[in-house]
């Protein structure tokens, strides 16, 4: 039995399902100021539809975020009166039998609980879903709306059964069916939204849908980092991670110190330490497309470079997820860089910008599985005027462009020489490292904000109004 089999016969009795639902409301004359957004994910972990959330709030509408409560939501989220988060359970399906049949179990559950939430909620506009996941999420967001009269949007952000081709292989039967899903009933949408040009073009000619393109732009929450912020950020991480502690044989007469800044206690007055490491954050996580092995290889090359220097350099990623957390770690746990200090913090949502504000370089190990879609945290790492090393791609031109705004690499070796030439002359700015940041600032990059106003706002409006 495939997994697909399932939600064709949800669609089939879905209708039963909607003659036996009560308390449903009929068609409000507010109805157009109301739009669901929907994510079959973790909320905390899907920053553009929360950008979406706030850009619809801030133009009026109400919106009820759809998703599981894992990681917290940003705080502007919870804070907005208009944003009402409605979680919904991850379900696992039977726990018994073959595997295609739990799963298939699991889907026929999701579907039947994501289109009760769909018809239950206040009347709405629109439904703004993400895509990936896309099963069993497409075909019910689809079927919601065709009974409510709603608009439905997509907004792909890659492919799902290229995420699934990384673990069964391209070839396998389970990812060919996972496309021909995908692809049937992503031309039911109203609307399409996409995150490159390139993904625009192969939806356009593969796939029979027209999409426009919306680049994940960093909202304001992403900017360098004042320095008095830089020093309360490092003096919190200090209380629990060694590496943002000053050197035990420092001591200074009424200054408090960090690894990176001095604050003194008698004038108010920050400054950065003489000497001070250099900050270099990597992607949140490490999964099958991110292979955080390339950064340690390159890192020992970089260590071996300047095994005679007193220099010292921080490698400072965000917490590690998924099934290779364990694996990662006990390779960390196994090198002894004595000048190097790698560090895997947990940082509140509202930490993470201000860290990334006050760091020095940043590193992308992100491979698309498609190669259509874009790195957000290089993104987000723009925004806060934080040149990039990232691994190439098929379309990483749309973001990362070669010596203006970072360096683009294939393997550790580059990787390595590229660290060698950004912080040889560490910490002055006169160097590359300089000149990318310069860049960064006088680019006039577009926010959020703007860059969704004339997108997506369009779209929206044209129904509702």
């Amino acid at each position: 039995m495939s997994c697909i089999w399932p939600v064709i016969a949800f669609l089939k009795i879905s209708w039963l399902l909607f003659i036996m639902l009560d308390g449903l409301k009929g068609r409000d004359e507010l109805a157009h100021l109301n739009v669901c957004v929907l994510v079959l994910g973790d909320i905390g972990r899907s920053p553009r539809m929360q950008y979406h959330a706030l850009s619809l709030s801030r133009h009026g509408y109400n919106v009820t975020l759809i998703g599981f409560l894992g990681t917290k939501p940003h705080q502007d989220i919870i804070e907005d009166d208009r944003i009402d988060i409605l979680p919904i359970s991850e379900l696992k399906g039977l726990t018994v039998g073959p595997r295609i049949f739990r799963y298939a179990s699991k889907v026929i559950f999701q579907s039947f609980q994501l289109f009760y939430v769909l018809m239950k909620i206040e009347d709405q506009s629109y439904i703004l879903m993400q895509n990936p996941p896309g099963l069993p999420a497409i075909a019910v967001a689809w079927a919601a709306s065709r009974f409510r009269g709603n608009q439905f949007i997509i907004d792909w952000h890659n492919y799902g059964y290229t995420i699934m081709a990384l673990t069964h292989g391209e070839n396998h039967f389970i990812v060919k069916l996972a496309k021909w899903y995908e692809k049937l009933f992503g031309r039911f949408s109203d609307n399409n939204l996409c995150v490159t040009n390139a993904m625009r073009e192969d939806l356009r000619k593969n796939w029979n849908i027209e999409a426009t393109t919306l680049y994940d732009k960093p909202p304001p929450i992403f900017r360098e980092t004042p320095l008095k912020l830089q020093h309360e950020l490092f003096i919190r991480m200090g209380s629990t991670y060694l590496p943002f502690r000053p050197s035990p044989d420092v001591t200074k007469e009424y200054m408090e110190l960090t690894a990176f800044t001095e604050h003194n206690t008698q004038t108010g007055a920050v400054t950065r330490s003489a000497g001070r490491p250099a900050l270099l954050i990597s992607s949140t996580s490490w999964t099958e497309d991110e292979d955080f092995s390339v950064l340690l290889r390159a890192l020992e090359g970089y260590y071996y470079y300047y095994y005679f220097s007193p220099y010292t350099l921080l490698c400072g990623p965000m917490p590690l997820f998924g099934p290779q957390k364990e694996y990662y770690k006990k390779l960390i746990d196994s090198k002894e860089f004595h000048h190097i200090k790698i560090c895997t913090p947990w940082l509140e949502a509202e930490d993470y910008p201000v860290l990334l504000g006050s760091a020095d370089l940043g590193v992308c190990l992100h491979k698309s599985s498609s190669g259509l879609d874009l790195p957000m945290k290089v993104v987000d790492m723009f925004g806060c005027c934080l040149p990039v090393c990232a691994i190439h791609f098929q379309c990483l031109h749309e973001l990362v462009k070669h010596e203006e705004n970072g360096l683009i690499f294939n393997d550790s070796k580059e990787l390595s020489e590229q660290l060698k030439l950004l912080l040889s002359d560490f910490p002055s700015d006169q160097g590359k490292l300089g000149i990318f940041r310069k860049n960064l600032r006088e680019s006039g990059q577009q926010r959020w904000d703007e860059n969704w106003d004339h997108n997506v706002l369009p779209l929206i409006k044209e129904h509702c109004d």
